[in-house]
């Protein structure tokens, strides 16, 4: 493949190096906003305890924060696109810590749907989006490592929170861990908002450019008027809301179910099995983005996907089987992760080889909608299937159902449908 000297074109190289200072601000930034999801099962019931309110009730908080991040993604997506990142993200990161303040204040279940859920979904929204979309523009070679890498720092973010976050609210209680968190989530966002850019121009550099174009089909920007005019895009966005469903299913309910199986508290190297499996959860889920969005650059979209989404269904029927082992529980609860958290990086960087990236964060915002859509079916709807049936034996088998049967539209449906949809353009 011929590509142009670097060291030959003006300005290359620091332009080089300052999208790698981009993606380490949008990697703070989304490590600052990702506790309101990925603690949430350590408040649940401390929450239910302060509020006197059921589980199913309580989950409706989880479910307004994911879908409110979601359903006003498009717009979020568009305004990042036409007033750019450090203002549109400098205001989600200052609504998430926000969120958690007003919270600490909450005295019943109406004003924790719309502090936590409300304030933090249009919050942490905003930053998601923005940081994701902001990513893949800066590296249009590099798609699915960008926004793996993007997508870890929420994955991530959570393990530095966890453990400190679980003792105070043994020390400070829920209301005092909610608001000093709350102010340290707006200070950190803010910091790191403030060097955010968008990439120069249409393209990054001319050398980056050149590479691009001569190793891969260029797709056609689609505004996302004409996106959601074709087949293949709601194709990926039923497959988004299968695999977020079993993975929210997991995030909103482990504290739950790791009580009902009765392996929480009992210790595994010398720590407690919850708080133990979740910093892991924390740790795999961040890893498995880039390390499956830079898989995906080299052997493909939908093949990475499979192999993920079967990953994560095997591990999950497993983790049913030993469900009383808590080492395995810790274990298991790792690989589970592992399999699920790549869908942040593989689905954006699908979208955006297929349909461009001149609208990539309008567009993606319009994806993301799938993430709230499974959020109700993972959350309080899971949790009524278990009050329901007195099991979660029925809510981990239609979570298993969910990630083998993506992982094969992935392989025999949307591959060829990619393939086709790329050979008219």
């Amino acid at each position: 493949m011929n590509t142009v000297n670097t060291s030959a074109l003006p300005g290359a190289k620091l332009v080089e190096r300052h999208r790698w200072g981009q993606l380490a601000l949008g990697l703070v930034c989304m490590m600052a906003i990702s506790s309101p999801q990925y603690v949430w099962t350590l408040m649940t019931k401390p929450l239910m305890a302060k509020l006197g309110v059921g589980l199913p009730e309580l989950q409706v908080t989880f479910s307004i924060l994911v879908l409110l991040q979601a359903f006003f993604s498009p717009v979020q997506g568009a305004l990042i696109d036409r007033f750019g990142p450090r203002m549109l993200i400098s205001i989600g990161t200052a609504l998430t810590g926000l969120s958690w303040y007003l919270a600490s204040h909450a005295q019943g279940v109406i004003g924790l749907y719309l502090t936590y859920g409300g304030v933090g979904g249009i919050g942490t929204g905003i930053v998601y989006v923005g940081v994701v979309g902001l990513m893949v523009r800066w590296f249009p070679e590099r798609r699915g490592f960008a926004a793996g890498i993007a997508a870890a720092g929420y994955g991530m973010g959570a393990i530095i929170t966890t453990f400190p976050i679980s003792a105070s609210l043994v020390t400070r209680g829920i209301d005092g861990t909610l608001g000093l968190y709350g102010i340290l989530i707006a200070v950190v966002g803010l910091a790191a908002s403030q060097g955010l850019r968008m990439p120069p121009g249409e393209s990054v550099a001319p050398h980056i450019q050149a590479e691009t174009l001569a190793g891969t089909r260029t797709a056609p920007d689609y505004r996302p008027t004409q996106m959601l005019r074709t087949p293949l895009f709601w194709l990926m966005f039923v497959m988004m809301t299968m695999m977020a469903t079993s993975g929210l299913m997991v995030t909103s309910q482990m504290a739950i179910f790791a009580a009902d199986f009765g392996v929480s508290k009992v210790l595994v190297f010398g720590l407690a099995a919850l708080p133990l499996a979740l910093t892991i959860d924390r740790f795999t889920n961040g890893l498995t983005r880039p390390l499956f969005g830079w898989v995906s650059d080299r052997l493909g979209r939908e093949n990475t996907m499979g192999f993920a989404f079967a990953l994560e269904g095997i591990a999950m029927f497993l983790w049913l089987l030993t469900r009383e082992d808590a080492m395995m529980f810790v274990l298991l609860s790792g690989v589970v992760f592992f399999g699920w958290g790549e869908i942040f990086s593989l689905f954006p960087s699908t979208l955006t080889d297929t349909f461009g990236t001149r609208n990539a964060t309008a567009n993606y915002g319009w994806l993301y909608i799938s993430f709230g859509i499974g959020s109700i079916f993972g959350g309080p709807l899971a949790a009524l299937l278990h009050q329901h049936t007195g099991s979660w034996i029925p809510v981990f088998g239609c979570a298993i159902t969910l990630d083998i049967t993506t992982a094969l539209l992935a392989l025999f449906v949307l591959k060829p449908a990619r393939k086709r949809f790329l050979r008219r353009h």
